[in-house]
């Protein structure tokens, strides 16, 4: 199970309440979300990142925000479960990408980010061939996270990996799509998972701060909302262990959550 943007103390509140469910309801092996919004919207830390794991998540990865909590960059590299996107800088703390062992199975997991509307970065095309050949080495599963802005871009990656990797699926967006396939040469996809968290407000910021910065060009940090319903989004990939390619993607949303 593939999760998108879990955001705050809501999105951790939802996958506690609805991650063991939906892995004993669909026999998930692994589950793999996208944590940098984990900590009050923006970044990890120590104490949300094993909230998470203690809650039926057993991999993180990230994206541009996975350096905000100063305090948790050493620890990134420390950890062999959590991901920042591989085309940062070499010298960047942590790593791009990882492998999780489940029920004998080896899953390699790639998290990248976009170059279109977003922080600079190295060419994730380039970076993601390499680290897909790499990984192909130990295991035929592999999954990327394409953390990106562009449709177009995450479309891209897909076509560029089709029959390379397992799956590909978009986050960053925060706004779940409704294309999930399973591309000719095997790869499922997903423009974007969508976003753990809460329902109101702005893609899981306070709504106030939002309209301000759209309105007068300028407002006070973002928070997170904590009042209003809740949603859980994510996607199930069932992958063939022997050839690596996708069998199966199954879109959830659940939406009305308390």
């Amino acid at each position: 199970m593939l999760i998108g943007d879990v955001v705050g103390s809501p999105g951790r509140e939802v996958v506690k309440r609805c991650v063991p469910v939906l892995r004993e309801q669909h026999s998930i092996d692994a589950c793999i979300a996208n944590g940098e919004n984990v900590a009050g919207g923006f970044g990890l830390t120590v104490q949300t990142a094993e909230e998470l794991f203690e809650n039926g998540v057993d991999f993180l990865t990230s994206g541009n925000h996975i350096f905000d909590k100063r305090e948790f960059r050493s620890y990134l590299d420390s950890s062999d479960r959590i991901l920042r996107p591989a085309n940062y800088p070499p010298t960047a703390p942590g790593r791009g990408s990882g492998v999780l062992a489940v029920n004998g199975v080896q899953i390699g997991v790639v998290n990248l980010m976009g170059r279109t509307f977003m922080p600079p970065v190295d060419d994730p095309f380039r970076c993601a061939k390499e680290l897909a050949a790499e990984l192909r080495r130990h295991t035929p599963v592999v999954v990327v996270d394409m953390h990106a802005e562009a449709t177009s871009e995450k479309i891209a990656m897909a076509r560029f990996l089709d029959g390379d990797v397992s799956a590909v699926y978009g986050t960053h967006t925060h706004v779940q799509t409704a294309d999930e396939q399973i591309l000719s040469g095997g790869t499922a996809y997903i423009t974007d998972v969508g976003m753990t968290g809460p329902t109101q407000g702005v893609i899981g910021m306070d709504e106030g701060a939002v309209l301000d910065r759209f309105i007068t060009g300028f407002s006070e940090r973002f928070s997170v909302q904590k009042n209003g319903s809740k949603q859980f989004c994510a996607v199930v990939v069932t992958a063939d262990a022997q050839s690596g390619r996708a069998l199966d993607i199954k879109r959830i949303f659940q939406r009305g959550l308390p």
